[in-house]
Formats: C-alpha cells, sequence, structure tokens
C-alpha cells in the first residue's frame, strides 16, 4: 500500500518536509501538515548549515545531522555532498570519537545491527530483521580497537554508521544498500562495564574459538543473506584484525580498511610528496613509529609498490623500519608478532631518535596513537638528515597525533613536507602558507566500494589497493603541491571516488574477478548506479 499524510513525512525516505509542491501536497495527503510555503531543497540545506553553525560543540552539531537523517535521507546527504569540507570532522574524525566515547549517553534512534554471543546459531536468522534484503556494503566492527581510543565495546557502532554515510556521500552508494554492524563481543574496558547507562553486551570479551566461531558464523551468514554484499572490517585489535583478514580476504569479498585502506592513503600521499621532493619512490627509506595493524598494512603495501618499481622483495623489506615501544624493531625483539617479521632487522635495538640518526630515513610515519611522540628534536633532527623530509602524523583522532601541523612546520621552519589523520588549520611561516593535507581514508574507501560492486567482485587482491593509491596521486593539482598538500581537496571527493571506482572495476574485469559481464562503457555505467540525493 502506498504510504499518505503522516506516513510520508515519517518516512526518511520519502518525506521532503517543506519541499512538497502543492500538487504533490494534494496527491499525498499532505495538506494541513506543512507549512504554506514551499522550499527549494537548496534553501532547507542554507537552513541545515545555519542550524549547524548555531550549535556549540560539535557532538552537538552531530546529533542534529543524525536527527536530520533520521527525518530527511536526501536532504542530509545533499547537505553532507555539498559542505563535505566542513561536515566531515562531524560526521566522522575527530568528532566520531567523541560519539563513540559518548554513544550510550547520547543514544537516540539506532541506526545499527547488533550481534552478540547469545545470537550464536542464529545470526542467518537474526539478519532477516533488517528490513532491507539487498544490501551491498557492510562495515562491521567489534569495537576493540576505536581510532586511538581503545576498546570502547557496543559504542564503537558510530564508526560503521559514519564509514557507511561516506561510502553514499562520498561514493554515491545507495543508502538503502549499507549496513552497519557491531559484533559485540563484550568489553574488556572495566569503566565501561561499570557504567550505569552502557548498552553493550556487559560481560568480559570473547576470546579464542569461541570468538573465532561467532565470526565465522557471521561471515557465512553474509554469504547466504547477501550474496552481493562487501564486508568492510573496522578497528578490530592487531591480532583479530591480521587473522580474520588472511583467512577471508580471498574466500569472500572483504577488506581491513585499517591495513588496507590506510595503506592506499599513505602510498598516496608518498607518491604526491615525492613529485615536491623531485625524488624517485625507490630511493626512499621509511620508518614507522608504531607497528600495529596500519603501520604494517601500509608497509606491506609498500612492498609491493617497490616491488612494481624493479626491486626485489628483499630489497624491498630493508627499505622500511619500525619503532615500537622496545625500540627499534630488529630481530632480538621480544614478543615479535607474525605480520611484524618481515621487518625485524638483523640489527642492534635502539631508541627511536638514535634510530633515525643511524638509519637516515626520508620518510617518517606515525600510525602510533602516541600523542606527541613526535617532538621537536625528532622533527628537527629529520631536517638535519633530509633536506626536506616528510612526515605522516597519521593516528587519529586529533588528541592522539604524534604532532600538530603547527608544530611540525614551525620546528622544521616550513622545511618540511606534512600529512596527519586528523584535520589541522593552515600555518603560516614567515610568508608563505602550509595546507596540511589530511590523510584520511576516505578518499579510498568509497571509491573501492562503489568499483567493487559495480562489476560484482569476487574478492579484492592487493593490486586493487595499489591502483586505488595510484589514482588518488594522480586527482592532485600543482597548486596544491605548491601548499605542501598532498591529498586533492575533499570537495572534489565525489569525482575523486568515481575515478577509483572506475580504475578499480576496469581491472577487476582485466584479472577475471568480476562476476558481473563488464559493461560497454564503464564510465557511464558507474555514474548511472551512484545515489544523487537531490529532489
Amino acid at each position: 500500500m502506498n504510504k499518505r499524510g503522516i506516513e510520508v513525512l515519517k518516512d526518511s525516505r520519502l518525506s521532503k518536509s517543506t519541499a512538497f509542491t502543492k500538487e504533490e501536497k494534494v496527491t499525498l495527503g499532505l495538506r494541513g501538515l506543512l507549512p504554506y510555503a514551499i522550499s527549494s531543497q537548496d534553501r532547507q540545506k542554507l537552513r541545515v548549515i545555519e542550524n549547524i553553525r548555531r550549535k556549540d560543540s560539535n557532538i552537538e552539531k552531530y546529533i542534529f545531522l543524525s536527527a536530520l537523517q533520521d527525518r530527511n535521507e536526501r536532504l542530509f546527504y545533499r547537505t553532507v555532498i555539498d559542505y563535505i569540507q566542513e561536515i566531515l570532522p562531524i560526521i566522522y574524525t575527530p568528532t566520531v570519537g567523541e560519539v563513540c566515547q559518548q554513544f550510550s549517553h547520547i543514544y537516540r534512534i539506532d541506526k545499527g545491527f547488533y550481534i552478540t554471543p547469545e545470537d550464536k546459531g542464529d545470526i542467518a536468522e537474526l539478519l532477516d530483521n533488517w528490513p532491507q534484503k539487498d544490501v551491498r556494503v557492510i562495515v562491521v566492527t567489534d569495537g576493540s580497537r576505536i581510532l586511538g581510543l581503545g576498546d570502547l565495546g557496543c559504542n564503537g557502532i558510530g564508526i560503521p554508521i559514519g564509514k557507511l554515510s561516506l561510502y553514499t556521500a562520498g561514493g554515491g552508494i545507495r543508502p538503502e544498500y549499507c549496513l552497519p554492524i557491531m559484533l559485540d563481543m563484550g568489553t574488556d574496558n572495566e569503566k565501561l562495564l561499570d557504567e550505569i547507562f552502557y548498552l553493550g553486551y556487559p560481560h568480559k570479551r570473547l576470546q579464542g574459538n569461541e570468538y573465532d566461531e561467532i565470526v565465522e558464523e557471521f561471515v557465512m551468514a553474509v554469504q547466504e543473506k547477501y550474496p552481493k554484499a562487501l564486508i568492510q572490517f573496522e578497528d578490530f585489535i592487531t591480532p583479530n584484525a591480521y587473522k580474520i583478514l588472511e583467512k577471508y580476504m580471498e574466500k569472500v569479498l572483504c577488506f581491513n580498511d585499517d591495513i588496507q585502506g590506510t595503506a592506499a592513503v599513505a602510498l598516496a600521499g608518498i607518491y604526491t610528496s615525492l613529485r615536491i621532493k623531485n625524488e624517485a619512490f625507490k630511493d626512499q627509506k621509511i620508518m614507522f613509529l608504531g607497528a600495529g595493524s596500519a603501520a604494517t598494512g601500509i608497509a606491506d603495501l609498500l612492498v609491493k609498490a617497490f616491488m612494481t618499481d624493479g626491486l626485489t622483495e628483499e630489497e624491498s623489506l630493508k627499505k622500511l623500519w619500525f619503532i615500537d615501544i622496545n625500540g627499534l624493531l630488529v630481530k632480538d625483539s621480544p614478543n615479535l608478532m607474525s605480520h611484524n617479521l618481515p621487518y625485524a632487522h638483523e640489527c642492534p635495538n635502539m631508541p627511536f631518535l638514535e634510530a633515525i640518526r643511524e638509519i637516515k630515513p626520508t620518510i617518517l610515519v606515525g600510525a602510533s596513537g602516541a600523542a606527541g611522540a613526535f617532538t621537536q628534536e625528532v622533527i628537527e633532527t629529520m631536517c638535519e638528515i633530509n633536506a626536506m623530509p616528510v612526515v605522516f602524523a597519521l593516528s587519529n583522532p586529533t588528541s592522539k597525533s604524534e604532532c600538530t601541523a603547527e608544530q611540525a612546520y614551525t620546528w622544521s621552519q616550513g622545511n618540511i613536507i606534512f600529512a596527519s589523520g586528523s584535520p589541522f588549520e593552515p600555518v603560516t611561516i614567515g610568508q608563505k602558507t602550509f595546507v596540511p593535507g589530511q590523510g584520511n581514508n576516505v578518499y579510498i574507501f568509497p571509491g573501492i566500494g562503489l568499483g567493487a560492486i559495480a562489476v560484482e567482485a569476487k574478492y579484492l587482491p592487493d593490486s586493487v589497493f595499489l591502483i586505488a593509491a595510484s589514482e588518488l596521486a594522480r586527482q592532485i593539482h600543482q597548486s596544491d603541491l605548491d601548499q605542501g598538500t598532498l591529498y586533492p581537496k575533499l570537495t572534489n571527493l565525489r569525482t575523486i571516488s568515481f575515478e577509483i571506482a572506475v580504475a578499480v572495476a576496469n581491472h577487476l574485469c582485466e584479472i577475471g574477478l568480476a562476476q558481473a559481464e563488464k559493461p560497454k562503457n564503464m564510465r557511464t555505467h558507474i555514474k548511472d548506479i551512484m545515489y544523487d540525493p537531490s529532489y
């Protein structure tokens, strides 16, 4: 039965609020339910922005936008797309970190789906409760390592919700195709377990085989219920992140954004930084602060990039060095994990600063979650051994950044190429203003997702992420590089995602991993399936 009257206004996908015409008001039974004036979507959008700018805190802005999404989905996405530079920090990093921390206190209408240990054996049946039957993109977390904030349990659902809104706004994937999932395995965060308002499974985290069995049941249930869906694993602790990815990456359509998405964004930034330095990629030596899933994910992709540049695997590995809490990662380092072993070189252990002086990296990448770890002495040392060092402070949210843009540019006297994981304002040193680029995964995952579902990919090999990184780097303009910016303007996100999607989809067809027949014109095909929220 077609909806009429108040039911239309309460359906977020149907409602246009004050934009319904006189004729539509008559046809849909809306006379008397709306004010007299008819607003265009552009006028509504201006009203939204005016209201957002009136809010005192980012979390209040987030709550306002979330409520808008609940009542008028198309207006929400039209506003996000047209004001992406202003709204991205509200619906994703850094505000989403605060949202996750306060999730149980600011709970409104839920947008997520929750699976707990009590659902074991029933997960496929449970998915029948989700109203949409054609799901194409799932973002799933277990809340064990949310950004740089640690174990937030069920509160981490804010991450899948935020990521999927960016799949739609940035990649044009229809919102009804998107499903945010929390694998609520419990939490080891004692503060949350003692919290009266905590909404999650109130037990210690599931471990070992019991944990693996629920992940397996979830993945297989998705194959049964949503055989065309891409699964994006998000914010799992490093051991589980690698274990899950290695088990499923060539069996089902999936990827881990922290490992592979971050890697592609970082590689793109490195490629563009070398256009500023006018140096060859194969001549770089790269040091990582942090040896978790993000850092080693970047290194794994860099090895493949070095090898495509003509280096052997052994030569490529020697270009990459890691610092963890115990200092330089070496063969004798204690408790090495499997993903660290290839980068543990035959070398004496030494602390961070000494390692910089000894190894002389050209590029320093922070993925540690250790706020302030790039001290003035670290930046000055990088400048002593390089005419123009490259420094990436990628940890999120802003409070976890290894250094700020202002610190990096000030301590280097402007002789640095800098990018960060969270947004920073421009910095003026002398007569020059630097605009720091944000190495945000939003540049990568929407385009990869769009490309994958456009051709119904079987799975995503590493080559897809090399393709995406190269395409992202290609999108940067010389005017951006002149300001020290390593990434394209976020205002071009839809175009960037489209170009990545085309490149990825064509590549998947070429290597035989596309299940759908290759369209005659890939660009037209992808453009046609992209969601347009206008009305």
